[in-house]
């Protein structure tokens, strides 16, 4: 299969840089697409490195320029949406985002549960609820929080069950304001499904979602589609994906079980590299999506 996905994803890679070698970098424009799938799936940014040093107005005049429907803002990013905000500067971020195609999917947080300090779960829990506020008041659908490991010297079940009963406060603080909360599968060792499971299987709000990350734990034994299906029920509407040229993730096997759960969310860019044209290199990010969608 890897070898399969190596060679697909070169493929991918040549085609998409000979189409813009032709035009397509100097003008931004999107390349022309033969065939491309109807898909319930929308394309998407994560403002994690490419778009972190945009002010709000240039970060929805890049999506909007590269076709992408959706961002999810980051925290302390250079377009500044923050829980510090007024009223009124809520109130502009969310007119600026209804006055065009792009929509704001939700904000990104570091918000985690799994300290042994009860202070700071506590904190973790407020601020949380604070960002879910400001989600609601931009006119965003969620907020992304995470786990970010198991302490040592506590006990795995402990620390599982400390971590479900947070996510359980605050995805009911989140189903009063009309906000989903998205769980990251992330984090040493909770990034592995088997432990994304076991948190689940505790949390008592059905407004708790998993966000898939593409990992490369996803592929340790049993393998991807088992692991996948372990999760599935408890999908929300957030996958993250890296930038398909740099890595050997397996993007088509993964889209393949996203359409077979008639998955309807968003497939976010969250690319960790620095490229110079980070417009460009969109344009290529969301040609290569198309191939695999068309490909389904």
């Amino acid at each position: 299969m890897k070898n399969n996905q190596n060679n697909r994803r070169n493929f991918l890679k040549k085609s998409m840089l000979s189409g813009l070698a032709m035009g397509t970098l100097g003008s931004w424009s999107l390349p022309a697409t033969a065939s491309v799938k109807v898909s319930k799936m929308n394309f998407g940014l994560v403002t994690y490195l490419w778009g972190k040093d945009w002010s709000l107005a240039e970060l929805i005049s890049n999506c909007e320029k590269t076709g992408y429907k959706g961002v999810e803002l980051r925290t302390e990013h250079a377009h500044g949406v923050e829980a510090h905000l007024s009223k009124a500067e809520r109130k502009e971020i969310r007119s600026r985002f209804e006055a065009s195609p792009v929509s704001c999917v939700g904000y990104g947080s570091n918000f985690e549960y799994h300290s042994t300090d009860p202070a700071l779960v506590v904190e973790n829990i407020r601020q949380t609820k604070a960002y879910i506020q400001l989600c609601d008041d931009i006119g965003a659908t969620g907020i992304k929080v995470k786990p970010n490991t198991l302490p040592e010297g506590v006990s795995r079940e402990k620390t599982i069950a400390q971590i479900a009963k947070s996510l359980s406060e605050v995805g009911e603080f989140g189903a009063d304001h009309g906000q989903l909360v998205r769980v990251e599968v992330h984090g040493r060792i909770t990034q592995q499904l088997p432990v994304m499971k076991a948190i689940f299987d505790q949390v008592t709000s059905s407004n708790v979602k998993i966000c898939w990350n593409s990992n490369d734990t996803d592929l340790m034994e049993p393998g991807l589609e088992a692991n996948f299906n372990m999760v599935k029920k408890w999908l929300g509407d957030t996958t993250h994906v890296r930038a398909f040229d740099e890595n050997d993730y397996p993007y088509q096997d993964l889209f393949r079980l996203l359409d077979q759960a008639n998955y309807q969310g968003w497939i976010l860019l969250e690319a960790h590299s620095n490229p110079a044209d980070k417009v460009a290199s969109m344009v290529a990010q969301k040609q290569m999506f198309e191939n695999y969608i068309s490909s389904l």
